[in-house]
């Protein structure tokens, strides 16, 4: 259990760190937000603590919850259970262990709800899951994202049967904010163990903790006791739960406001998007086949995988405004292979994902080469859902030789993340722009290219398989991968006269690894301008015209009084005047 409260040593202006036992200047700690100077260890902070240093200065307003039955079990252990109660409450000052308010972070309206250790160690308790509720509810009413901070050992024994009931209670609050399209934050904090764990803590749309947070349903010590397991170094830690995919990010207190009043902003501020200037040496996207210059289908397979060109990671560093990546696919990893997150395009929020490859032997080995395992697709479409959700645009960076085909990626079910992406994709109801930035490979590569409208850099390739997989298994003779590539025709002239391609970017002079800036900024004018078609389309509108596109990929045109073409590209409104 965490150490709330050190006893002065010596003299009352010194204490001994929570964490490493050093002595502290206790004004020092205060100072910091209790953190410590040495160990930099997160200490515990009350919930009007954690108002104050969320919330902008004098716009908290209480959050008023419904009563609660006081003592529904009349329990009693060595004292009553009212008797501890009124305890608690002289010694904390606060009615219950959670604190609920309206209020602005950075301008923006939101609810705050704020579970604090010091009252039954934050346990669940009716009183408690009435508030967080009715913070729910309030979000709800305001249309204002809720941030909920949790620090609890779990349902509260005193109350019994009607404790485990706010799990439920509290999870259908949230549910009705994910109706609505509200977004939902987490922030967890140490400890958070049992039913909050199990409930608001870790079914938002966003889980943040800080540094050396514990989260689990079982704390180590039941564990332990229950079935006599050895636990890892680090178990449950904040740490320990990014490796293991169960939350977006660690994030230091001392940065805290700032990172949520982002990211509150991105996904509540939705500016009218505006066109993208015309930079020097910028091309406009090309939608007529017969103006995409020929190239050897080899030698663009070539220049696709060359380590100079622009990956993922750059044009989410040059071509969108803002970026904050989300981990873990919430059930056993983080691929390093997919980057994904918020972003902002022309001031407009989006959401991206993209598969990172790398610029070196060891960045390229730290991203599996750029292979996503089942959990990176999980990632992905776990964002994809955040962007029906929130009613954001998704754009999608695509750079791989195909789906990772190791032997953990199919226990872990690769076959079933593809395809659930697919499905995914299709029905999601916001715009999606995919890019083929380097190599599209097969399914791994589609699983991120059911989209609206997709674009092809010139020097891209978009495949079934490998021309080398092909050459081996047709031709017998890997050697055999020119002649493969060429009549796969993987090329994006060929691309966009199938009509697989919308339109395809210019490349600078010598290939996109010539010049990688001017070729993120091509990119960027290319997905804004066709964002800004799109946005002009209902979700009802946007589902049929996507149902329409993939079925009639290998159709006769006109043969069925249904049937639709894909077209020549120059009939896309989006390119009509390029």
């Amino acid at each position: 259990m965490t150490i709330l409260e050190t006893r002065p040593v010596v003299a009352s202006g010194w204490m001994r760190c929570p964490g490493c036992g050093d002595m502290i200047y206790r004004k020092r700690y205060d100072r910091g937000d209790r953190v410590c100077p040495e160990c930099d260890s997160h200490g515990p902070l009350t919930a009007d603590q954690r108002i104050a240093m969320l919330l902008d200065a004098d716009s908290a307003q209480a959050v008023v919850a419904a009563p609660t039955v006081p003592d529904p079990l009349r329990f009693s252990d060595t004292r009553g259970y009212p008797e501890r109660l009124a305890e608690a409450r002289r010694r904390t000052g606060m009615p219950d262990a959670a604190r609920c308010v309206r209020g602005r972070m950075g301008g923006v309206a939101v609810v705050l709800a704020v579970l604090d250790f010091r009252f039954f160690g934050g346990s669940l308790g009716a009183a408690v899951g009435e508030a967080v509720t009715a913070a729910a509810e309030a979000a709800l009413a305001d249309r204002a994202p809720l941030i909920i901070v949790s620090a609890s050992g779990g349902a509260r024994m005193q109350e019994g049967i009607l404790a485990l009931m706010q799990m439920a209670k509290t999870s259908q609050a949230l549910q009705r904010l994910d109706e609505a399209g509200v977004l939902t934050v987490s922030v967890v904090t140490d400890p958070t163990y049992g039913g909050v764990a199990a409930s608001f803590a870790t079914s938002t749309d966003i889980i943040v903790a800080e540094p050396g947070a514990r989260l689990g349903f079982a704390g180590p010590r039941v564990i332990a006791q229950t079935i006599g397991e050895t636990l890892p170094d680090g178990f449950q830690t904040a740490e320990f739960l990014l490796e293991h995919g169960f939350i977006d990010f660690i994030c230091h207190r001392n940065s805290l406001r700032d990172r949520l009043t982002r990211l509150v902003a991105m996904t509540v501020a939705e500016p009218a998007m505006s066109g993208p200037a015309d930079a020097p040496g910028q091309s406009d996207p090309v939608t007529d086949p017969d103006a995409v210059p020929e190239r050897d289908p080899w030698e663009c397979v070539r220049a696709a995988r060359e380590l100079g060109r622009p990956s993922t990671l750059d044009y989410l560093s040059g071509a969108f405004d803002e970026f904050i990546e989300l981990h873990g696919d919430r059930l056993a990893a983080d691929c390093p292979a997919l980057i994904a997150g918020l972003a902002r395009l022309d001031g407009t929020p989006v959401v991206v994902a993209g598969t990172q490859k790398g610029h070196t032997a060891a960045e390229l080995s730290r991203h599996n080469y750029g292979m996503p395992t089942p959990a990176g697709y999980r990632k992905a479409a776990r964002v994809a859902r955040l962007a029906g959700k929130l009613g954001l645009p998704v754009v999608t960076l695509i750079d791989t030789a195909g789906a990772y085909p190791g032997v953990a990626a199919e226990e872990r079910g690769q076959a079933v993340a593809i395809a659930e992406s697919l499905k995914l994709f299709a029905g999601l109801p916001v715009p999606i722009v995919a890019v083929i930035t380097g190599e599209g490979g097969s399914g791994g590569a589609l699983a991120l290219g059911v989209a609206d409208r997709v674009l092809v850099c010139e020097n891209s390739v978009y495949s079934v398989i490998s021309p080398e997989g092909c050459a081996s298994i047709l031709w017998k003779d890997a050697a055999a991968a020119p002649r493969a590539a060429r009549a796969l025709q993987v090329d994006s002239g060929s691309l966009l006269r199938l009509g697989v391609a919308d339109a395809v970017v210019p490349e600078p002079s010598g290939g996109a690894h010539r010049d990688p800036v001017a070729m993120v900024g091509r990119v960027r004018a290319a997905i804004a301008r066709t964002l800004t078609g799109l946005r002009e389309l209902s979700p009802d509108e946007l589902s049929t015209a996507r149902y329409r596109r993939f079925r009639a990929f290998g159709r006769i045109a006109g043969e069925q009084p249904d049937a639709v073409s894909p077209g020549t590209p120059t009939d896309d409104p989006t390119f009509r005047d390029a």
